[in-house]
């Protein structure tokens, strides 16, 4: 079994990692992908292209990752705890996140990222494309901060029961 306060300082991992991740995602959610809806297509395109190539070089990528890798945690842990208060909130803590956060990343909005970062802007249906792009990268995008979202209640509700 994991000493407690190794359990404690994941929880604390799951917690921020998870908040961190979900307020990126709510930021495009509520108001970065309505703000290029205000914007021309190509425009927009090249923004967003410009977003996905940055943040890959970013702190983003590491607490993308990082926060993985907790999540994975917790359900080792879960699992290899299971007799123990908590670890079916545990489980289910890191589940979510892998599978909707995580998982969702990489099935859904990187290949549209893929996608879009062959349009140019001065293609005849950019327009098109990006109506395309922002529908279903804002659905799954929606998934990815409700999923993050409850990763870092769950963990919080832990510690605050601890």
């Amino acid at each position: 079994m994991m000493s407690s306060s190794l359990i404690t300082a994941l929880l604390w991992a799951a917690a921020l990692g998870s908040g961190l991740i979900a307020g990126i995602y709510f930021g495009f959610s509520t108001f970065i992908m309505k703000a290029f809806n205000k914007i021309e297509a190509p425009h927009t395109v090249a923004a967003m292209n410009s977003i996905n190539e940055v943040i890959t070089r970013s702190l983003f990528m590491p607490l993308f990752f990082g926060s993985t890798m907790v999540s994975l945690l917790l359900v080792i842990v879960a699992i290899s705890n299971w007799n123990e208060a908590g670890s079916v909130i545990m489980l289910t803590a890191g589940l979510v996140y892998f599978f909707g956060m995580f998982v969702c990343t990489v099935i859904f909005n990187v290949p549209l990222n893929n996608r879009l970062a062959k349009i140019e802007a001065t293609d005849s249906n950019v327009g098109q494309v990006w109506l395309h792009y922002r529908k279903y990268w804002t659905r799954w995008n929606h998934l990815r901060t409700v999923s993050s979202l409850i990763t870092c209640a769950l963990s919080i509700q832990l510690l605050t029961n601890a």
